[in-house]
């Protein structure tokens, strides 16, 4: 190996140490490298997110890797920023709107008091708009999704805070 090819080798290990990446395998013609690192926790990056920060430091040092292997895991489950505070979720599967029709305002906004019952936005499926009620009454603290966004059964749209 070249002294450049050891430099970016160390170049290399750190990011991974940085990012806490578990595995990492690199295959440049007849060098072969396998590294493992042994960790309490992985990052919470996503893949994607690993794979690009990967490609972006190889890139770098003129490496070109074959495969990235890693056990990523979240370290913690998110938490809600605030304790005490209630989470509308979706009743159904769709597309989440804000608004009543496109260029109208929102139903709701951060800071507006909401009652039960009260609707909050609208989810289309299936060619039929369905207005979403508010099932707490409160102050909307935040919105969670954006509009024309697909969203899941359950999914949390908005956190508000009780009155």
């Amino acid at each position: 190996m070249k002294q450049q090819d050891i430099d970016d080798l160390k170049q290399l290990i750190e990011f991974l140490k940085q990012y806490q990446v578990a595995e990492f395998d690199l295959d440049r013609g007849d060098l072969k490298i396998r590294l493992k690192f042994a960790q309490e926790s992985a990052s919470a990056a996503s893949l994607g997110e690993l794979a690009r920060m990967i490609q972006s430091s190889v890139s770098a040092s003129r490496a070109t890797p074959v495969a990235a292997p890693a056990a990523v895991q979240s370290a913690a489950p998110k938490e809600t920023e605030e304790e005490g505070l209630h989470v509308v979720k979706s009743p159904i599967v769709g597309t989440f709107y804000a608004s009543p029709s496109p260029g109208a305002s929102a139903f709701v906004a951060p800071g507006d008091m909401v009652e039960k019952g009260q609707v909050i936005c609208i989810v289309e499926a299936m060619k039929l708009m369905n207005e979403i009620e508010s099932d707490a009454a409160g102050e909307i603290v935040k919105c969670l999704v954006s509009n024309g966004q697909p969203i899941e059964f359950g999914q949390p749209l908005f956190t508000l805070r009780p009155a």
